[in-house]
């Protein structure tokens, strides 16, 4: 059996058909129907002359039919393609065009922003609408219901591990790029990474992958997951998703198309959900507030069943862990520092082991390097671009010369170079300090966003937090804070910059402070330093 999703959940649908695969509201898919489902999607792509390495768009919300085209893509050695729900016509435009897509499956909510940009799209064979609103409608696209029930299942194939698998970054440094991984070692790392989620040891060899799964479901210790974040995004597909599909999980969906802490708490009371996937402060900040707000109300959540919390992509900080720790004692919490192009590290903490913010376990094939190749020695005080080996991609889709920059061997080993800057502690455990894009040279100093945004968030009142660098005639660059405050709180830019002083060098804090409303993040929470920077700008007119 190949390493290649579609076949290792194919060979899991074989062994526990009648368990349920995925739930979306009151719609739940056992295995069987998930691996049917998938199979006659395959087959509609297949007759509308689509085949090996042709790219299948998702310009979804967490959908079941989200996972279904998701996993029908895969069938047919085919490559979806993340599209973001937020997208608007010219960027969804550039995405289907630089990703040359060849399908598109689309919420018919977002049918008004496909309307205008399909006729400027020629390489689109099919167009398939999921019904969530009647407002829009595509007159090219065929209802999403009608070509599952219109197609045969598709028979199944050999795969091979070189199919290419591709994840969109969220285009926060430039425009959105396609990371391009082998299907073979990217699989084998989620069936070595996923498996210890769902509480699996790994099989000795890939074809006793389906009893293992198998035996573990029919143990009662099958997994219940739940992406909080957009599947749209790696965090939520990777971690929320194909990992724990890996070891045949149940994955629910909620129906909101934004995150709702009360939602996320009453779902996973009711789904006994087990696992679940958040992105960092801004995620878990609302759920502590929704925990307290129903204990204020005599509404306590039953979260006896949920063991495991998931985060990657922004810092979460130690204050906030602690702070849900206290309120949920069992929870084991897992801070995955990562990126599309690459995992890096985790840090674990749980009561009784004290949390600790952009501090993590380096994983065995994680380097530190400066720029001239060296390897960054612990407790050496030297900064270095963090490289993460292991299952590498091979590049970004139609770019050779960021592919060149970002994917390099050292050594004789392959090594990605996401951005990210960092120390290594005595211990040998990485101390993160932010990505090198975002650094802000003040005074000819370097000062790194993250660490003065976490000083921020500490000043009382403080929801929320982006630092940026204005130009300014004095410093070169002004540190200037974007920030939101708790509701009902009412919190000066005085004591905001006398806060961050209390805590850091004070050539780190901010020299202004621009209050909004709401802090400018991604559906998935990470950092939209963007449209920060122009908030700032503007706010200081």
């Amino acid at each position: 059996m190949e390493r290649q999703f579609a076949t290792l959940w194919e060979s899991i649908a074989d062994v526990i058909g009648d368990s349920p695969a995925l739930t979306h509201g009151d719609v739940t898919r056992s295995w069987s129907e998930y691996d049917n489902r998938a199979s006659r999607l395959a087959q509609a792509m297949v007759d509308a002359g689509l085949g090996a390495d042709s790219k299948v768009g998702l310009y979804l919300y967490n959908s079941n039919e989200y996972l279904e085209a998701h996993f029908a893509a895969f069938k047919f050695r085919g490559v979806p393609v993340n599209v973001n729900y937020r997208y608007l016509d010219e960027e969804l435009w550039y995405l289907l065009d630089n990703s040359d897509a060849e399908a598109l499956f689309f919420h018919s909510s977002l049918g008004d922003r496909v309307a205008r940009v399909v006729d400027r799209l020629p390489k689109l064979k099919l167009i398939v609408e999921v019904s969530d609103s009647s407002d829009h409608h595509v007159a090219k696209a065929a209802a999403y219901e009608s070509v599952v029930s219109g197609h045969s299942p598709m028979k199944r194939i050999t795969r091979s591990e070189d199919d290419t698998y591709m994840l969109y970054t969220g285009g926060t440094t430039g425009m959105p790029k396609g990371v391009m991984y082998k299907m073979g070692p990217m699989a084998q790392g989620f069936i070595t990474g996923g498996l210890p989620l769902v509480g699996l040891a790994p099989p000795a060899t890939i074809d006793e992958l389906p009893a293992t799964v198998k035996a573990g479901v029919e143990a009662g210790t099958g997994v219940v997951s739940m992406p909080s974040c957009p599947l749209m995004h790696g965090t939520g597909i990777w971690i929320g998703a194909m990992m724990p599909h890996i070891g045949g999980a149940h994955v629910i969906t909620m129906k909101s198309r934004s995150f709702d802490a009360v939602e996320m708490l009453e779902t996973v009371e009711a789904r006994k959900i087990s696992l679940t996937v958040v992105v960092g402060d801004s995620f878990v900040k609302p759920i502590i507030r929704a925990i307290d707000d129903g204990a204020a109300k005599g509404r306590t959540y039953d979260l006896s069943s949920l063991k495991l919390m998931l985060s990657s992509g922004v810092m979460w900080t130690a204050e906030v862990k602690e702070q849900l720790l206290d309120r949920v004692e069992h929870l084991v919490l897992v801070d995955a520092m990562g990126s599309s192009e690459g995992a890096m590290g985790t840090a674990i903490s749980m009561k009784g082991l004290p949390p600790q913010t952009a501090k993590f376990s380096l994983q065995p094939t994680t380097k530190v390097f400066t720029d001239d190749d060296r390897e960054v020695q612990p407790g050496s005080g030297e900064i270095g671009k963090v490289a993460a080996g292991g299952s590498v991609p091979f590049g970004y889709y139609k770019d050779p010369e960021k592919s060149a920059k970002t994917f390099r061997t050292i050594n004789g080993i392959p090594y990605s170079f996401p951005g990210d800057l960092a120390m290594v502690a005595e211990d040998g455990s990485l101390i993160l300090l932010g990505r090198g894009s975002q650094v802000i040279n003040s005074g000819g100093e370097k000062i790194f966003p993250e660490e003065v945004e976490e000083a921020v968030k500490r000043v009382p009142g403080v929801l929320d937090c982006l630092v940026v660098g204005i130009e300014d005639e004095k410093f070169g660059q002004a540190v200037t804070a974007v920030a939101s405050l708790v509701p009902g709180q009412s919190v000066d830019e005085a004591t905001v910059i006398a806060g961050v002083k209390n805590q850091l060098a004070g050539y780190k804090a901010p020299k202004r402070v621009v209050f909004v409303s709401s802090v400018p993040r991604a559906p998935n929470g990470k950092a939209d330093y963007k449209t920060a920077k122009d908030l700032a700008v503007d706010g200081l007119k």
